[in-house]
């Protein structure tokens, strides 16, 4: 079976799963939500209405007040301290209706980093304001940062995979092939590394790292020097899969015709760990978003004003935000979402390219 007939099989296996078809088509969406945020987001990203912080969600009417079907309106919050409990609350202020623009004319913005546009899928008349999703402390729209905030979090893990499984890869390949005293030396190394505890090792670059960079180059950064660590677990799975496969025939018959050592790693050897190498990847991407949003979360990841949903989340932690602001718990559920997807379609793919998965 050629590598395009495989890729095939796997996608309809994965489609046939109705588990993993829903996750595959979630993450779908996840993503060309986040590729398109700038259309789809009501407001920038440095959007900020300092006077309606914490706001609920707007409401969206399509009957008006006759009963009679309408072109869909909202009407804006209006804030009021409540002396009794202590509190602000906010009512709705229905002197004046704001009608909905479909693909209207909003902030400007650069679609793909230079395409200059203003177009976005919903906006609402001049003064008048639209969250989705109500709004945080500072006011911003939480609905348009969930999707700017989404860029990273859902995207971030993947700088790491790129720079772990290809090392991991090639290093456990070496080391299986060549044996003897220097797989001694590449495991000795490898070990060394798999014993520096992560965590702490976070804890202190987030406090060495210089003050004056971006939060995203903070983060980037940290991941970069993560994967440089989490590379080593991997290799020494593609390690013991090379010394099961390198005593195989069609490894004999590269020697006798004279391959070289780094063909015979790279062309015959590696390809037979993609099997373990792509359910690998699919299942490390979740513990990247888990990672970026527990950072974020404790404050040593992406930092304010910029949004990630472990920021976000922060806001969320306070039970009066739990009980009177459940809009603000909408990262976190994002978050479950997004790695439970990833963990079912992991799980299948893991089960069709397992053969004893196959024979039961």
């Amino acid at each position: 079976m050629t590598d395009e007939k495989k890729k095939d099989s796997i996608l309809r296996q994965i489609v046939r799963d109705k588990y993993s078809l829903w996750a595959l088509i979630i993450l779908l969406l996840l993503y060309l939500a986040i590729f398109f945020a700038d259309f789809l987001a009501p407001y920038s990203k440095e959007f900020s209405d300092r006077h309606r912080a914490y706001a609920p969600p707007s409401k969206i009417f399509t009957i008006d007040e006759n009963g009679k079907l309408s072109r869909p309106y909202t009407y804006n919050y209006k804030r009021y301290f409540d002396p009794d409990e202590f509190k602000i609350t906010y009512k709705l202020d229905r002197s004046k209706k704001f009608y909905l623009n479909f693909f209207g004319r909003g902030e400007k913005y650069k679609f793909l980093g230079f395409i200059p546009m203003d177009r976005h899928l919903v906006t609402v008349e001049p003064e008048g304001r639209l969250f989705l999703l109500g709004t945080d402390i500072n006011g911003r729209d939480v609905f348009s940062r969930i999707l700017f905030g989404g860029r990273i979090s859902l995207t971030i893990g993947f700088l790491a995979l790129f720079i772990s499984f290809p090392l991991g890869m090639l290093y456990g390949g070496i080391s299986g092939y060549l044996g003897g005293f220097v797989d001694n030396i590449m495991m000795r190394i490898s070990e060394a590394i798999m014993s520096i505890p992560s965590f702490y090792l976070l804890i202190i670059l987030a406090a060495i790292l210089p003050a004056n960079m971006t939060s995203i180059q903070r983060f980037a950064l940290i991941v970069v020097i993560l994967a440089l660590i989490g590379w080593a677990g991997f290799s020494r799975v593609v390690r013991g899969m090379v010394l099961s496969i390198k005593n195989q025939e069609f490894v004999q018959a590269a020697e006798a015709i004279g391959a070289s050592k780094k063909r015979i790693i790279i062309k015959h050897l590696l390809p037979q760990t993609l099997s373990y190498v792509i359910v690998a990847m699919t299942l490390s991407v979740p513990s990247y978003i888990l990672s970026e949003s527990g950072l974020s979360f404790l404050g040593l990841g992406i930092q304010q004003p910029d949004a990630s949903w472990g920021n976000m989340l922060k806001e969320a932690q306070e039970y009066v935000n739990i009980l009177y602001r459940p809009w603000l718990l909408t990262p976190g559920f994002l978050i479950f979402i997004a790695v439970l997807s990833f963990n079912l379609i992991g799980d299948t793919i893991r089960d069709i390219l397992d053969p004893k998965s196959k024979m039961r």
